[in-house]
């Protein structure tokens, strides 16, 4: 019986083998391309790149997320494990900070090391997502299912707000109805309410005296916004710099006065000093001295710190 000789028979095994790997590294690739793709690292790639252009100069004058540190690593924030932490904001006048929770709305104040003073509960409101201080103690709140902004006072007595009681504003609707108007951050310089919203992410301004609200929302040039969604929003009081956060991208993003990116961190483990990938951040706040404060669903509290 004919046989094949065997120096035919070792060039097939090797072809079909070298197929296999050329296969496996192919489908590897494909894969890790998705992953790139939804997490948006091309971007970050991108924007890091940018960033080893900057000069001293330039990182002088922004906030320059590189250099900053977590100095308080995922304090949880007790008896809220199933409240949902939503914003945050910081008060200048009485230094302490202002949080929203979505799930069963109420407001909650804290100390700058993440301790809580008091909790209010929201009456009236459905989902509370988003908070801004306006001054003298007046606060905006943004309820996201609802599509309202309501501007509240709340003093050293405060323990109850009712919706009732206050002006409310009508956002309008949104591409997507459930993933609408959730950032908003007071803008003093320009005397504006900045919006966000969720999905797809979007910038929006509504002008105002820090009392009442006057004309309607502007949207705002978003070609900057390279996220899966959008979390939050914050402004520096020192550089007039926009701090854009992200959940699902973990993603906090530095953007100028004109909406261009200057810097960013990564919200993962082992980056700027996190122990753990925050899980869902959904709140950013910065105070006049720079530093750098978070929450993250369900309830945990982050402080970042810059190193000079």
């Amino acid at each position: 019986m004919a046989t094949s000789p065997l120096s035919t028979l070792k060039p097939a095994r090797r072809s079909r083998f070298a197929l296999r790997w050329q296969i496996w590294l192919l489908l590897v690739a494909v894969v890790a391309y998705g992953v790139a793709f939804s997490m948006h690292w091309d971007a970050r790639g991108v924007l890091w790149v940018k960033e080893q252009f900057k000069s001293p100069a330039e990182r002088q004058a922004s906030i320059w997320l590189p250099d900053y540190r977590a100095v308080i690593d995922a304090k949880p924030l007790p008896g809220m494990e199933k409240d949902e932490a939503s914003d945050l904001a910081y008060d200048p006048q009485t230094k302490t900070l202002f949080s929203v929770m979505g799930k069963n709305p109420f407001l909650v104040e804290l100390t700058l090391q993440g301790d809580v003073l008091r909790k209010m509960p929201l009456v009236g409101w459905s989902n509370p997502e988003g908070v801004a201080v306006l001054g003298n103690g007046l606060l905006a709140i943004v309820d996201e299912r609802e599509h309202l902004i309501t501007v509240v006072k709340v003093d050293a007595d405060t323990r109850e707000l009712n919706i009732a009681d206050f002006p409310k504003y009508d956002l309008g609707p949104s591409k997507d109805q459930n993933k609408a108007f959730e950032g908003v951050t007071w803008d003093s310089s320009n005397q504006q309410l900045v919006l966000g919203e969720e999905r797809p992410p979007a910038l929006f301004t509504w002008k105002g005296d820090g009392k009442v609200l006057t004309g309607d929302k502007l949207k705002l040039a978003s070609h900057a916004l390279d996220m899966r969604n959008l979390s939050a929003l914050a402004i520096d009081p020192r550089t007039g710099h926009m701090l854009v956060l992200s959940a699902e991208s973990h993603l906090l993003l530095e953007l100028d006065k004109k909406g261009e990116q200057v810097s960013f961190i990564a919200l993962l483990r082992g980056f700027n000093g996190l122990k753990n990938t925050i899980p869902r951040a959904e709140g950013v706040a910065m105070d006049e001295a720079g530093t750098l404060y978070m929450v993250s669903e369900p309830n945990l509290f982050y402080r970042f710190e810059k190193q000079h």
